[in-house]
């Protein structure tokens, strides 16, 4: 119930925001993910606000409907951020055009460490060299902070904890499962869990009656993470479920924006905000 509150709530502003700002329905409607090309991340930021930043990573295997490390870029972190923006106190980083400021970084750019949250999706395709591993680590025990999402099903989830596993072993850094009521999941709106979100294809696909896009194999989102000594969380995953759908794709059908998006923000708000003050 505290969720479907949230949800109710959350989709109520969302919606009356999409009225005043009439955002990227047209834009997204015109493009293909992953058509924009690249805008890395210079060395010295252009502002001291907010921002995401992809990791371009390179992709060692397929994954059904995953495009490697441009999966769900830009228009992923152009919406959560906006929202972030509107629904927060949250300064984020723009530019003159008024646009929040999106970034690609690979793992061996010094731009790296100039990033306060770096996401990657389709991490079941990913191999790291002996380099990234490094830089990684490196990032996240100095205070970065990684989320990983959109990646289904048994193999993809035993080809990236054995690429993480290489970052941080899991001897000294497991993987955990989040429990309830952590606080990662209140930071600003009641969450119980991570929700299932389906890619709009596949929910097109199959007429909105199923949100598992591997079957059986993927049947059970989840959220898990890596935390470092002290505690603080520096990897998240989210497995069986992509998040970054339901702000990449917000302004293309009113159907799944309603069924998706509300959770998807109030989900992706909690994290960064967690991340952000932790």
């Amino acid at each position: 119930m505290k969720l479907a509150r949230v949800a109710l709530g959350l989709a109520g502003a969302l919606a009356f925001l999409l009225v005043l700002a009439g955002v990227a329905a047209f834009a997204q409607g015109r493009f293909r993910e992953g058509s924009l090309g690249a805008r890395f991340a210079p060395v010295q930021m252009p502002d001291a606000g907010f921002v995401v930043c992809r990791i371009a990573y390179r992709s060692v295997r397929v994954e059904p409907m995953g495009i490697g490390w441009q999966t769900d870029y830009p228009f992923a972190e152009i919406n959560l951020t906006t929202r972030l923006s509107e629904l927060t106190k949250t300064r984020v980083s723009r530019r003159d055009t008024g646009q929040p400021n999106h970034f690609v970084v690979r793992l061996t750019d010094d731009a790296l460490f100039n990033c306060p949250i770096t996401m990657a999706s389709d991490v079941g395709s990913l191999g790291f060299s002996t380099e990234e591993v490094d830089r990684l680590r490196l990032y996240l025990l100095k205070g970065g902070f990684l989320w990983v999402d959109d990646f289904w099903g048994t193999p993809a989830w035993r080809q990236w904890s054995t690429e993480i596993g290489k970052v941080l072993p899991p001897s000294e850094y497991p993987i955990e499962d989040v429990a309830h009521g952590d606080p990662v999941l209140r930071s600003q709106f009641e969450v119980e869990a991570v929700p299932q979100i389906t890619n709009i294809q596949f929910w097109r696909g199959v007429g909105g009656r199923s949100t598992s896009e591997r079957g059986d194999d993927s049947a059970e989102a989840h959220l898990r993470v890596i935390r470092d000594h002290s505690g603080r969380i520096i990897v998240l995953m989210t497995h069986n479920t992509d998040v970054a759908d339901s702000w990449e794709r917000e302004g293309e059908d009113p159907g799944f924006f309603f069924q998706f998006s509300p959770a998807g923000y109030a989900f992706g708000i909690n994290v960064v905000l967690h991340a952000l003050t932790h």
